[in-house]
Formats: C-alpha cells, structure tokens, sequence
C-alpha cells in the first residue's frame, strides 16, 4: 500500500463542480480520507478542529480569503506543519508569490488535472515522512530537530513556516555545497512546481531575518544560487 494512502485531507472550496471532482479522484486514486469546507471561516475551524494531514485551500472563498486563511493556520504552532496546497482560477504571479510567503507549500491553477493534484500532495507528503526520520542537525548556533518540526538558534526556538523549514534544512544537509536555484526549487517546493525561482530567493531572505545574525550562515553565490557556510 502507498504510504500517504488513507491521509485525511480538507478541501477548502466554494465551487460544488470542483469539490466533487477532487473528492471523486481522492478517494479513488489516492485513497485519500476527504472532508470539506465550502467557504474560509469554516475552512479554519475544520482545520483547527480535524487536524487533517493536508489542506487544499481555493484563494477566493466567502467570508475569509484563502491567503487569510493560509496565513492564520501557518503561524499557529498546532497547524504550521500542515501542507498546503493553493488552488485558484487566477494565474497572476502575485497571488502565487503572495501565497508561498504566507507559507503555502504548492499552487494549482484552474482549470487542473486531478491526476497533477494529487502527485503533487504525494510529493509533498512523502517529504514530510522522509524528514521526520531524520536525525538533527546543526550548523554553529543552529539547530534543527526534523521529527518534531523544531529550529533553534542559540537554543532559543525559531518559528519558520513548514517550506521555509525544508529550505534551511535542505541547505544543511548539503553544507558547504552550493544548490542551484532549480534545484532547491525542486526539492523544496516538489515536483513540478509552477513556482519562478525568484521564489526561493524570497523565501532565503524571510529565512535569514527569521534567524537573525545567524542568518548570515546563508551565502548567495551570485549566478548560482546558494550555500551554507562551512564555518
């Protein structure tokens, strides 16, 4: 059996046609657990209340917008770790920069393939299951701790959003290796992101004012992307 089969995920949507395609494709290829929320409010109390393993969120929704939504559930402590996926009739590069920043792990524009939504939420889950087998790690006055989804800098906890998480955490596996833009991209936003590299380049400098001065363990390589500092 696939091992993100029988995940609960929450659909957060208001448009009955696409709810009952997702749910339909869900349940029968994924095997997926589905509940649903028709507008934003309802959307966060379910999450909050189910604690469901995955959130596909609309960004336009009655009553609260999806990115108000994202962002409430990203910077509570007993929903951050939850994946997120964005889904939206609008194309604007805005709205999907704007929803990566509120901590939104993927984003679908309509109309989608089914089949693509649910690769991308078993990309991004079995990450999930790959880093909480692994053990912590530290680089000078940072720590990550992967099982429990917890950074720290000099032993005072960080919050980070769960895709700048996997950032910091990709880099420090690879210290003083330089990753490319494409290939941070790829790894840390899934396979095939529809995200422009000048995401990840947002997302290194939110990282590094969240750690403070020992953001500075961040190096730009100018041309190439990135890279930990050895020392």
């Amino acid at each position: 059996m696939d091992a993100v089969s029988s995940k609960r995920i929450l659909i957060v949507e208001d448009e009955k046609d696409v709810v009952d395609l997702l749910t339909l494709n869900l349940r029968k290829a994924g095997g997926f657990v589905v509940s649903t929320a028709t507008d934003g409010a309802a959307g966060l109390a379910k999450a909050r209340e189910e604690k469901p393993d995955f959130i596909i969120l609309d960004l336009m929704l009655p009553k609260m917008p999806g990115l108000e939504v994202c962002k409430i559930l990203k910077t509570d402590p007993a929903t951050r770790h939850i994946p997120i996926l964005m889904l939206t009739a609008r194309a604007e590069e805005v709205d999907r920069i704007v929803g990566l920043e509120f901590g939104a792990d993927d984003y679908v524009t309509k109309p989608f393939s089914p089949r693509e939504v649910i690769l991308r939420i078993k990309a991004i889950l079995r990450r999930g299951s790959a880093e909480e087998s692994d053990d912590r790690l530290s680089a000078g006055p940072i720590s990550i701790d992967p099982a429990r989804h917890r950074v720290s800098v000099n032993g005072k906890p960080v919050e980070l959003t769960s895709l700048e998480f996997k950032l910091l955490r990709t880099l420090m596996q690879r210290r003083g290796r330089v990753q490319e833009r494409d290939r941070l991209l790829n790894e840390v936003w899934g396979y095939e992101s529809v995200i422009d590299t000048r995401t990840v380049d947002t997302h290194v400098r939110r990282l590094r004012e969240k750690l403070g001065k020992a953001g500075d363990i961040v190096e730009t390589v100018r041309g190439f992307g990135y890279r930990l500092r050895e020392k």
